[in-house]
């Protein structure tokens, strides 16, 4: 061969058998090759493993799938190009026209945009309500034909608990799917619960460096094979070397979200005993409305830390902004500390009763734990809340 032809047909350098790395390699490889035409067509039509086009599969994304799967007791997993992509492509490839779907205010905004938004130009309806109205649930399943139920818990940004046991029993006796975004309570947290969808933000607690974005949809197989044709055809593939950082980032999971979830405990008790502080949003201390709920649940209660300040939005302005080790950032779940002030929670979206429902006030300031010192988290804090209060 000459040179040219040479560097596009390099020479395969194989592991040998009985020799394996460590780390598995990253496939940064669009395409895959089959020997034969009709090994190709085998493969196409599902009657032999392998790989074909990385919008498909790959290598180094299916480990991510499978290892994704394990950590939340379900056997097949799928993932995307980022949380609010695997939100979208989820909802999309499980919907059509004339379907309804039942969602509450306390949702992520994204995921209430989609639902209203997006799925609401192709003719899908919705009714929605408040996570702790299962009253509420029962009678709009009752009466009104509900293709999914999606919910979050906690929620974002003030950590109610979601009683997943009452509505996963709601949704099997009026014919509804549950597609349950459980990106706050993390991969290792309700999969005991009769959820047919656990949807992830992979940029928050698995990445957990705030260094790349994924997504995650996980369930048993036989749910999730209908939805990769669809996933292939919209495109939010997640990139083989994002799969690879993500996969390295699951090694430190369980340290991080304990170590931050034990952090997060300790600044919710500080925070409680602070004058300057109207109430605490953290489901881990005993005043939380729902902390039976959350015990039963839950094995650590999360890295989010939400509470409402006297003096509304202009001493969480101050708050947000004489702190030096919090980030003023979306985002949460990363080894770093970061904070929302609250003009940056205030949801546009929604009308007045809505937000009054949503429990978010107009001083209601966001804290995602990280992994400083916790003294010195709790230093900073000090500030911060002396700033409030001038």
């Amino acid at each position: 061969m000459k040179k040219p032809t040479r560097v596009n047909h390099p020479p395969d350098v194989a592991v040998p058998p009985g020799n394996r790395p460590v780390v598995a390699p990253i496939y940064q490889t669009v395409k895959f090759e089959f020997e034969t035409v009709e090994e190709t067509l085998r493969n196409q039509r599902g009657e032999r493993p392998g790989f074909y086009y990385m919008r498909s599969s790959n290598p180094t994304t299916r480990q991510l799938e499978l290892t994704l799967a394990s950590m939340q007791d379900r056997d097949d997993c799928l993932a995307t190009a980022s949380g609010v992509n695997v939100v979208a492509q989820t909802l999309v490839a499980l919907t059509k026209q004339g379907d309804h779907i039942l969602c509450f205010v306390e949702s992520y905004g994204p995921t209430r945009q989609i639902i209203r938004r997006l799925l609401g130009r192709f003719g899908v309806t919705h009714t929605m309500l408040s996570i702790e109205d299962l009253a509420g649930v029962e009678h709009a399943l009752a009466t009104t034909p509900t293709r999914l139920i999606v919910f979050e818990s906690p929620t974002n940004p003030v950590t109610r608990i979601a009683d997943i046991a009452a509505l996963t029993r709601l949704a099997r006796r009026h014919g509804a799917a549950t597609v349950m975004d459980n990106t706050f309570a993390g991969l290792h947290q309700h999969g005991e619960f009769d959820v047919d969808y656990f949807l992830h933000s992979l940029t928050k607690y698995a990445s957990g460096s705030g260094d790349v974005m994924g997504g995650a949809v996980i369930g048993r197989s036989e749910l999730l094979r209908p939805l990769r044709a669809d996933f292939s055809v919209l495109g939010g593939v997640l990139d083989p070397h994002a799969a690879f950082l993500i996969q390295r980032g699951l090694r430190t999971y369980f340290v991080r979200y304990r170590e931050q979830s034990a952090r997060a405990l300790d600044i919710a008790q500080r925070l409680a005993a602070h004058p300057a502080v109207v109430r605490v949003h953290y489901p881990g201390l005993p005043a939380h409305p729902q902390y039976a709920l959350a015990r039963a649940q839950m094995r650590e209660f999360g890295t989010i830390v939400s509470f409402d300040l006297h003096g509304g939005a202009e001493a969480g302005r101050r708050f947000t902004e004489a702190l030096a080790l919090f980030a003023k950032a979306a985002s949460v779940g990363s080894t770093e500390s970061l904070v929302l002030a609250p003009q940056m929670l205030k949801a546009r979206d929604l009308t007045a009763a809505q937000q009054a429902i949503s429990g978010v006030t107009e001083g209601t300031v966001r804290l995602s734990i990280g992994l400083e010192d916790p003294e010195d988290l709790a230093a900073d804090i000090e500030r911060g809340l002396a700033a409030a209060k001038a």
